[in-house]
């Protein structure tokens, strides 16, 4: 059935179409908008997509995404199914620190995807487990996430957990809905944080201008997120920076990234929630930003429960090369004359 209650009847084994009828509040909005905001499970680029091949229809006709929309135009969205993924092993290399019978802790590098998804069919962890660990990963996550617990974004290094079973799988679910798994980040952010320690706390959801965004909303529209964090070094030269340890009391997509940009401290190298017009202007540092492959945001330290044994683990991991190298530029005799000594 029609979200505004026509009854539909698609083909067998076809997702129903969905049908919207413009109301008189939104006449004269762009068709690509008007869905946005009526199918939010669609990204835009999927929303583009589908217009341009003609499966959204107005009025029984085809329209450009910048068609203006008349109040009671009927709008229909035809969403074909998700082509089948067949997912193969490949050789990716590995840094696993540590594996028994029932688990991996894996140290995932700058630019890995961590499971297939929209651009990324290929020459991801999931890809790289197949080769490692065969048939033995947990089910629960579904057929494109074996093994996946959690995730980190792919211009974040570090720490993370894979099941090899769905009893694993289930017990490390468990301990992350309970904030009982220790996770701690090492960030390095552009700008000066006032105090040496805080709580950041407010509520994450879509950015309402950028779907590919995620933002800090008013109350009630997105879901609460708490950050912690913990000031270890400060710099001046060749601009304020300072390195700060992040503590997650959630998980929210892009969590730290996001609350941090709120400060106004954006972390190094994260080119979706910087300030546009605070690149780094000095030649040497924007090479070393640069060489980082993505953000200076790194989980070093996780702990949990072994989901069998009850033991409690605990590993920790250095942070990849490029974001150590540049650790060590800006703590140069050079520059060192303008860097706070580290808190403590």
């Amino acid at each position: 059935m029609f979200r505004d209650g026509t009854p539909a009847t698609p083909e067998p084994g076809l997702p129903a179409p969905r049908s919207f009828v413009v109301e008189p509040g939104a006449a004269g909005t762009r068709l690509d908008r008007f869905l946005q905001a009526h199918a939010p499970d669609l990204s835009r680029t999927r929303l583009q997509a589908l217009i341009a091949g003609g499966q959204v229809t107005v009025a029984g006709g085809h329209a450009k995404a910048s068609h203006r929309l008349r109040a009671g135009t009927r709008v229909t969205v035809e969403v074909p199914p998700p082509e089948p993924v067949a997912l193969v092993p490949e050789p990716i290399p590995l840094d696993v620190v540590h594996e028994d019978a029932d688990l991996l802790v894996v140290n995932k590098p700058v630019g890995l995807v961590v499971h297939p998804g929209a651009g990324h069919r290929t020459g991801t962890l999931v890809h790289a487990l197949l080769a490692h660990c065969g048939t033995e990963l947990s089910g629960v996550g579904g057929v494109r996430r074996p093994g996946i617990v959690h995730r980190l974004d792919r211009g974040t290094s570090g720490l993370l957990m894979v099941a090899k079973h769905d009893r694993a799988h289930l017990g490390l679910s468990r301990q992350l809905k309970a904030r009982t798994v220790e996770r701690r980040y090492v960030a390095l952010v552009q700008g000066r944080l006032p105090h040496a320690a805080g709580v950041i706390e407010t509520a994450i959801g879509r950015d309402p201008r950028d779907r590919l965004r995620m933002a800090v909303r008013p109350a009630g529209a997105g879901r609460p997120a708490l950050t912690r964090y913990r000031v270890l070094e400060r710099f001046t030269r060749p601009i304020p920076m300072t390195v700060i340890e992040a503590t997650l009391g959630t998980g929210r997509t892009h969590q730290i990234r996001v609350h941090l940009a709120h400060l106004g401290t954006p972390v190094v190298g994260d080119r979706t929630y910087r300030r546009r017009g605070t690149a780094p202007a000095d030649p040497d540092l924007a090479t070393r930003v640069t060489a980082l492959g993505g953000q200076a945001l790194h989980a070093a330290v996780l702990g949990f429960d072994h989901p069998v044994t009850g033991v409690r683990l605990r590993f920790e991991a250095p942070p990849p090369p490029a974001f150590a190298a540049l650790l060590a530029w800006l703590r140069a005799p050079s520059r060192i004359a303008g860097a706070s000594p580290r808190v403590r």
